[in-house]
């Protein structure tokens, strides 16, 4: 008796390790430039979160250049906290005297954020997204 629950524990724990990559491979929740294109923000309730963030993952930390580390322009734009912590970059409310969507429109004022290698520029949706955002009061939701 005590054999056959051995050969089952193992063939349960043998199981389990030759699953495991499949289940891994299946929970890659990585968003591409084309995915985070493809969602449209919404002209009201703007949500950090679910609109706001994953752009700036994408297109802004996620190509080197304002994640925590490399923080160009002493910018890093991985969390809410970061966005917001400089009350010159987003001003809440007030979406024309933030430097973020001067930078994002090009405007005088801000270096411009060009796109990296193999980063889309960001859309006419994204950028008044953001501005709509900013004007919400810029909340963490």
């Amino acid at each position: 008796m005590k054999k056959s629950l051995l050969i089952t524990t193992y063939l349960v724990l043998f199981s389990g390790f030759l699953t495991l990559p499949l289940v891994l491979a299946g929970c890659d929740d990585t968003l591409s430039n084309a995915q985070v294109d493809k969602n449209t923000i919404p002209s009201s309730n703007v949500s950090f979160s679910k609109n706001i963030q994953p752009v700036f993952l994408v297109k802004c930390a996620g190509s080197g250049c304002h994640d925590d580390i490399s923080k160009a322009g002493s910018l890093s734009l991985t969390s809410y906290i970061s966005v917001t912590q400089s009350p010159v970059i987003v001003v809440k409310g007030s979406p024309e005297t933030s430097e973020l969507v001067w930078a994002i429109k090009g405007q005088s004022g801000a270096s411009p954020m060009p796109p990296p290698p193999n980063i889309t520029p960001l859309t006419s949706n994204q950028i008044t997204g953001i501005q709509t955002w900013i004007k919400e009061g810029a909340k963490n939701n």
